[in-house]
C-alpha cells in the first residue's frame, strides 16, 4: 500500500511540477516531439505503401504470376535495363499457344496488351485513355469485375469481334445518366458496343485506376499488330504448387526459344511474393535510416531533459531537504523524479503523434501519398519517448534521492 500511494504522489507531484513550467517543459521536449513526429509519420507512410501493395499485389493472388518482356525488380539499374532491352526478344502469341497448350501446373492463362487512345461517345471525347486486348482469362486474372454486363467471351476474341468493357471514368463521362450496356464508343475511329462496365478500382497517388478500356485480344492485334507489349497472366493450379508452376513456364519458354542451360533467362517473371518481398527490402532500409535519424533525436532530446532535471533538483534542494526532515525515503524521492522525467519525456512522444497525426491528414488532402498511422507506431512512439525520459532521468533522480537532508536545508530559496 505505501508503495503504491508513493507512486500516487510521485505521479501527482510531476504533473503539477510540469503544469507550473509550460514554457520550459516544451521547449525541453523539442528532440522528443521531432523524434516521434519523424517516426510517426515514416511508420505511417511505410504502412500506407504497405496498404497500397497489398491491395495491388491481390490482384494477383497468393497463387498468379506473371511474364513480361522486362521486369525490374529491386534497385533500378540502367546497365542491366539497356542488357536486357538489348537481348529479351518480344513475348509472342505463339509462344502464349504453346503455354497454354503444353503447361500441366498452370490453371489458367491470359494474355493482353496495352496502349493509349483517344475515346469518343456523340460530341464528348477523352484522351489518354488505357486500351487494353485482353484474353477472355484476363477478366479473372486482372481482377477486372463488371459492375454491369459481363466480361470478353472466347467466342468474341476468335472473331475479333469489336466490343469492350469499359471503367468507371468512361462511363461516369460518357453515360453519366444512361445504361451504357449495348452502347457504341469510337476508339481511333472505330465503333465498339460497350458489353460491360468494370467495377471502379479507385485512384494511386492522383492517377485514377478507372481510365480503361478492354477489347478482345485478337481485335487489338488485327488494329495495332502484335508485334510488341504483350504479357501473360498466369495462375497456378494451386499456391503449393506455385513456384513448380514458375519453374514450368520458365523451362517451357526457355526451350521454346532454344536457350542453353547456361544462357539467362530472356524474359521476365514475377509473383505476389517476390513483389512482397522486394517491397519488404526497401521498407526496412527506410525504416532503418529512419531509426538512425529518430535516434539522433532521441540522443538529444534525453541529453536535454537530464540537464533540466538537473537543474530542477538543484532548485527544489530545499524542498527535498524539507520532504526528508518530514520522513520522506530515498525512493519517494528518486520515484519523484524518475516520473516527473518519463512524464515531461512522455507528454512530449505525444505531442509528436499529434503533429504526425496533423500532418498525415493534410498530406492525404494534399497529395496522392497514402499515409495510415497504424496503433503499434502510437505504442512504440509513446513507450520509447517515455523509456528515453526514464533513462536520462536516473542520473538527476539518484542525484536528488542522495541528497544529506541537513545540508539540503541550509540551502537559501
Amino acid at each position: 500500500m505505501r508503495t503504491n500511494a508513493s507512486f500516487g504522489e510521485a505521479v501527482t507531484g510531476a504533473a503539477l511540477s510540469l503544469r507550473g513550467s509550460k514554457l520550459r517543459s516544451f521547449l525541453t521536449l523539442l528532440g522528443i516531439i521531432l523524434a516521434t513526429t519523424t517516426l510517426i509519420a515514416v511508420m505511417s507512410v511505410i504502412n500506407g505503401m504497405n496498404v497500397y501493395v497489398a491491395q495491388n499485389v491481390s490482384s494477383m493472388g497468393a497463387d498468379g504470376f506473371k511474364v513480361h518482356r522486362i521486369i525490374m525488380m529491386g534497385m533500378w539499374d540502367p546497365k542491366k535495363f539497356m542488357l536486357m532491352d538489348r537481348r529479351n526478344p518480344e513475348l509472342s502469341k505463339e509462344e502464349f499457344n504453346f503455354l497454354r497448350k503444353n503447361s500441366k501446373l498452370v490453371e489458367e492463362i491470359g494474355m493482353s496488351v496495352n496502349r493509349t487512345v483517344s475515346v469518343h461517345f456523340g460530341k464528348e471525347h477523352r484522351d489518354s485513355v488505357q486500351l487494353t486486348g485482353a484474353t477472355a482469362d484476363e477478366g479473372v486474372l486482372a481482377d477486372i469485375e463488371p459492375s454491369e454486363g459481363r466480361f470478353i467471351s472466347d467466342l468474341e476474341d476468335q472473331q475479333r469481334a469489336l466490343v469492350a468493357v469499359i471503367g468507371n471514368d468512361l462511363k461516369d463521362q460518357f453515360f453519366a445518366n444512361a445504361n451504357p450496356i449495348g452502347k457504341a464508343i469510337v476508339v481511333e475511329g472505330r465503333p465498339f458496343e460497350v458489353i460491360g462496365v468494370a467495377k471502379t478500382k479507385g485512384s494511386v497517388f492522383g492517377n485514377s485506376r478507372d481510365n480503361f478500356l478492354m477489347i478482345p485480344a485478337e481485335t487489338y492485334f488485327k488494329i495495332y499488330g502484335s508485334r510488341n507489349g504483350i504479357g501473360y497472366d498466369l495462375k497456378a493450379a494451386d499456391q503449393t504448387v506455385l513456384q513448380q508452376a514458375e519453374d514450368e513456364v520458365r523451362v517451357l519458354l526457355r526451350s521454346y526459344r532454344h536457350l542453353h542451360p547456361k544462357d539467362d533467362d530472356t524474359f521476365g517473371m514475377v509473383s505476389s511474393d517476390s513483389l512482397v518481398n522486394v517491397w519488404n527490402q526497401l521498407t526496412g532500409a527506410i525504416a532503418a535510416t529512419a531509426v538512425g535519424v529518430v535516434s539522433v533525436f532521441m540522443v538529444v532530446g534525453g541529453v536535454v531533459i537530464m540537464n533540466i532535471m538537473l537543474a530542477v533538483v538543484t532548485e527544489r534542494t530545499r524542498e527535498i531537504g524539507i520532504r526528508k526532515s518530514v520522513g520522506a525515503r530515498r525512493s519517494d524521492i528518486l520515484n519523484q523524479f524518475l516520473v516527473e522525467s518519463a512524464m515531461l519525456s512522455a507528454s512530449g512522444g505525444v505531442i509528436g503523434i499529434l503533429i504526425a497525426w496533423v500532418v498525415s491528414l493534410l498530406v492525404g488532402a494534399l497529395t496522392p501519398v497514402p499515409m495510415h498511422i497504424p496503433i503499434s507506431a502510437v505504442v512504440v512512439g509513446v513507450t520509447l519517448s517515455a523509456a528515453v525520459g526514464l533513462f536520462f532521468g536516473i542520473y538527476p533522480a539518484r542525484r536528488a534521492a542522495g541528497l544529506d537532508p541537513i545540508e539540503a536545508l541550509r540551502v537559501e530559496r
